[in-house]
């Protein structure tokens, strides 16, 4: 196909992690062990608040939306970038990287949001506890949770609209294992500062407001609880110290790579690497270990089949 600018690129070259043969050997196994071992996590948390009834509580819905959006997520990249490890050349379409990059930002809007929302419930929970039960209905749930999904779909769509807008013509190499918005934007046969300043906006700032607000919000939740009693303290710290991880967990990489301007840098791929694959298999770890209503449920769900 021909344009007038040039060829149209109908698929890019995905340079990988490193050309390092014996760092891809170790990643490989260090990826697939884990992949392996913890993604039944998001699945298994996803089973034991569905089957316990004492587990009814909005925390644990939107718990489970996060396993969902988690396990959902570690199967943008993980899967390809493991088949890519043990191929020579490895090509992905160009319908398939915007597909990638949709499905991408897609999810990790989605899930940026949800962190949101578990901010606002556990506010309403600690500092409006009288009002809970009126403002966290199963209405509202499904109502917050239509919303963090649409908004992952209108956040995700106007970058895939931005680049479908870019002419490419060649080189077709992309310096990653993975296809992301930087790396394909310098790809594009033309000016793109432009865009490049809107996907800031759109990505870099979006992630950048919303981590400072989900650190203030949590910041204003420990400073009301220092007065309730120790039991609940402890409870209320447990669980806003456990988000707060994760907050950091999800948003520390995303600024790193979307609120500057899209040049190479060293760490480019080991931040990628952590918040594309690592990331979304680490939550279940961190839920499951610091929730105690989560891992006495398990332990139950165990016995009881085991019986």
């Amino acid at each position: 196909m021909e344009r007038e600018n040039g060829t149209i690129v109908t698929e890019f070259i995905l340079l990988g992690l490193t050309q390092s043969q014996n760092i891809q050997r170790l990643v490989f196994v260090l990826v697939l062990t884990f992949y392996l071992i913890i993604l039944p996590g998001n699945f298994l948390i996803i089973l034991t608040i569905k089957l316990d009834p004492g587990l009814s509580a909005p925390l644990y819905f939107f718990l489970a939306n996060l396993a969902f959006l988690d396990a959902s997520y570690s199967f943008i990249v993980a899967p390809r970038m493991l088949a890519d490890f043990v191929t020579k050349k490895k090509i992905i379409s160009y319908r398939g990287c915007i597909a990638q990059l949709f499905f991408l930002h897609f999810l990790g809007g989605g899930e940026g949001l949800l962190l949101v929302v578990m901010a606002f419930d556990r506010y309403i929970a600690i500092c409006r506890p009288l009002h809970y039960s009126t403002v966290m209905n199963p209405r509202a749930c499904y109502a917050l949770v239509f919303g963090l999904w649409l908004g992952g779909f209108i956040h995700s769509i106007i970058q895939v609209a931005l680049i479908l807008r870019l002419p490419f013509c060649g080189p077709n190499e992309l310096d990653n294992f993975f296809c992301d918005v930087p790396q394909v934007i310098k790809l594009a046969c033309t000016d793109t500062f432009v865009v490049e300043l809107l996907m800031v906006f759109n990505s870099g700032l979006m992630t950048l407001l919303c981590f400072l607000g989900l650190l203030a919000s949590y910041a204003v939740i420990l400073c009301r609880v220092r007065g309730a009693s120790s039991e609940g303290k402890s409870k209320a710290v447990s669980t806003c110290t456990t988000h707060i991880i994760v907050i950091f967990l999800m948003f520390g990489p995303g600024i790193f790579i979307y609120t500057r301007p899209f040049r190479a840098f060293p760490a480019d791929k080991v931040v990628s690497l952590f918040h594309t694959v690592i990331f979304p298999l680490l939550n279940p770890v961190i839920y499951t270990l610091r929730n105690q209503e989560v891992k006495a449920s398990m332990r139950k769900l165990f016995i009881q089949r085991a019986a």
